[in-house]
């Protein structure tokens, strides 16, 4: 665990991590964050895809476009709203399959998990957004999407907002009681940032 004092000094540390690839894991690095210290409002994925690790800044690919067209938000604005961090913080790599990006291992997101852990520490977010399955099972421990989405939560002092992942690989919202789930849930987010920005 990181005892950096400082969101910069923590930064310099995770830009220099080699944990997965010392543990023999097939990872792209180097780590893909963007934020700085006072940002209240916490944005929490899977993992950089291709053209983040390329661009060496998250949320740049399709899926970027419509999270961002979802929260009504152009790129500025979302990176001056939100501190964006992943479950796991490098590229993972093609998949096997040759479809889509590798799936990180369970292991690979303990390695992951301390850089986390300090963030939250040292920022203290007001708002945290998870984005997709897995980043909403480590931070609520929810099983599925359709349990969680268009509500949220507290934790510790933070609210915390699952939105489904804005892949276009991803079903979930051919359904229409889920696209009404989302729209709760964006509503809820937009609520809150609007309350960040009054604080």
């Amino acid at each position: 665990m990181s005892r950096a004092r400082s969101i910069r000094a923590l930064q310099r540390e995770n830009a220099r991590c080699r944990r997965c690839l010392e543990a023999g894991y097939p990872i792209v690095p180097p780590p893909v964050v963007a934020g700085r210290a006072g940002q209240r409002a916490y944005l929490f994925g899977l993992a950089p895809g291709r053209v983040e690790a390329e661009r060496g800044l998250p949320w740049q690919g399709r899926a970027g476009r419509t999270l961002r067209g979802w929260l009504r938000l152009d790129e500025d604005e979302f990176f001056a709203q939100f501190y964006c961090a992943s479950l796991t913080r490098c590229f993972p790599g093609p998949s096997p399959s040759g479809r889509g990006d590798r799936r990180a291992t369970r292991a690979e997101e303990l390695l992951c998990a301390p850089w986390r852990d300090r963030e939250l520490e040292l920022l203290r977010p007001r708002l945290v957004v998870t984005v997709g399955q897995a980043a909403a099972t480590r931070v609520l421990g929810v099983s599925r999407l359709t349990e969680a989405v268009g509500k949220s939560y507290l934790v510790d002092e933070a609210i915390v907002v699952p939105l489904p992942h804005p892949s276009g690989a991803s079903g979930w919202l051919n359904d229409s009681t889920n696209r009404a789930r989302l729209g709760k849930a964006l509503t809820h987010v937009r609520r809150e940032l609007g309350r960040l920005e009054l604080a």
